[in-house]
């Protein structure tokens, strides 16, 4: 479908409206919406209620309460047969990136910056039409991601809210040295955003990432499963160096996001405050235990993994034999790890890590999975939404359907409790009070009557 903007009036009050039987308090202003939810999952990990009606006014959920109402003055969106929610937060998107899918015998051949920002484009409208409002970009080159949320933010293009950590940082050698596998003379002289080999220079960067833009930070203080040679179970970065970036970017108000599969990178980088661990496949007891006292976030990025498992079954030539044989350690340990975190009463926020090989749009394949080793379908749903709001800084504003948030709104049909997988099918999309996306026939006239 293509996108159908609700076109607001001029703003008035229409003398002596209310909303009555919802107590919604004070008049209905033309071109405010009125959802009718047959169904609401809030983003609170509260009970579900049922026909509920909430009033957006300027971009902004201003009531929500029980009952239907029909209101002069106000658009009603008829969802009254449907499941409504927050837009979904993925906390570890890859926009820029454009590899292929695991259907392909082999990964995208290398693209330049420039390449990559115009796909960007795309991927942008694809996640947002899948019903993720807002996103972390964990790792791009060159400032893309920045410029991508400026175009966004200023209406040149449809796409999620973003929170942008520009280049992922980490040791020369390390996950996020681009130099790895390439030749030796080649010189690429960006290649030093993405590097960090002391405190000084993790102090530097921080503050620079902050200077060109940045959200938030992300490191590798372990070796990684996509890149050629390093070891995920190694700790390459000191204690010193991810404790710089710490304080520095905490100082800046800056999150601080932490690639790490091995025990010995994960405990540190909680134990010295990082934010959230991204994978974290070989956590184990002590390690959530450590993530419990400091309040760390677990991000899984389940789907990743088994993307990568489906394209090196179907394509054992598609990496090199060390990649290869990272990815077939590492899928399964995932799953029983999350699986293990989430009995430990590890903080978990929905991440999943998609870079194209599963396709941008696809990310709510992530829920299933998070099902499938044990989370219940409410507790999956709230990873990305109360909790991954409470992870990006940002309860105040996304991941609720409540007073006062923005009118960050999908919908599906049916009931994802009884039923995960359909989450992977959002026929409703509205971003700050404007509708992106409407396949459950939501719409009724101005001020005409609800769906019967």
């Amino acid at each position: 479908m293509t996108r159908r903007s609700i076109r607001r009036a001029a703003r008035h009050a229409i003398a002596g409206a209310a909303l009555g039987l919802a107590g919604l308090a004070g008049p209905a202003l033309a071109g405010d919406e009125l959802i009718h939810a047959g169904r609401l999952i809030d983003g609170t990990n509260g009970p579900v209620r049922t026909n509920v009606s909430i009033l957006v006014h300027d971009q902004r959920i201003v009531a929500v309460r029980d009952g239907f109402v029909d209101e002069a003055g106000a658009v009603v969106i008829d969802l009254s047969h449907d499941t409504v929610l927050p837009g979904l937060i993925d906390c570890h998107e890859h926009i820029i990136s454009n590899d292929n899918d695991a259907s392909n015998d082999a990964p995208t051949p290398h693209q330049s910056d420039m390449d990559l920002a115009v796909v960007a484009a795309s991927n942008a409208k694809a996640v947002l039409m899948a019903g993720f409002t807002s996103i972390r970009v964990v790792g791009a080159p060159g400032g893309a991601d920045v410029a991508l949320k400026r175009a966004i933010n200023r209406g040149a293009l449809e796409g999620p809210r973003i929170w942008a950590a520009l280049e992922e940082m980490g040791p020369t050698g390390g996950h996020s040295d681009p130099a790895n596998g390439s030749d030796v003379e080649m010189y690429d002289p960006e290649r030093a955003n993405f590097i960090i080999d002391s405190p000084d220079e993790a102090v530097r960067q921080v503050r620079d990432h902050r200077r060109r833009g940045g959200d938030l930070i992300k490191i590798m203080p372990s070796g990684g499963v996509g890149s050629a040679d390093d070891d995920p179970n190694e700790q390459l970065m000191s204690d010193a160096e991810i404790a710089a970036v710490v304080q520095t970017a905490h100082a800046l108000g800056m999150k601080v996001a932490a690639h790490a599969h091995g025990k010995a990178a994960i405990d540190a980088a909680a134990r010295l405050g990082v934010d959230s661990i991204e994978h974290g496949s070989f956590a184990d007891a002590g390690s959530f235990a450590i993530m419990r006292a400091h309040g760390t976030y677990l991000v899984p990025t389940m789907l990743v993994a088994h993307s990568l498992r489906e394209a090196t079954a179907a394509h054992p030539h598609r990496y090199s034999p060390s990649i290869a044989a990272k990815i077939a350690e590492v899928t399964p340990q995932i799953d029983a790890t999350v699986g293990a975190a989430y009995r430990a009463g590890v903080k978990i926020a929905f991440g999943t890590d998609t870079t194209g090989v599963s396709p941008h749009g696809d990310n709510a394949k992530e829920f299933p999975l998070l099902v499938a080793v044990g989370m219940t379908p409410k507790d999956a749903i709230f990873t990305a939404t109360g909790a991954a709001a409470d992870l990006l800084g940002a309860s105040r504003d996304v991941g609720a359907v409540t007073e006062g948030h923005y009118a960050d709104i999908i919908a599906v049909a049916g009931d994802p409790l009884a039923d995960i997988t359909r989450m992977e099918h959002v026929g409703f999309v509205m971003k700050g009070g404007t509708v992106y996306k409407d396949e459950l026939g939501g719409e009724a006239a101005r001020g005409g009557p609800a769906r019967p």
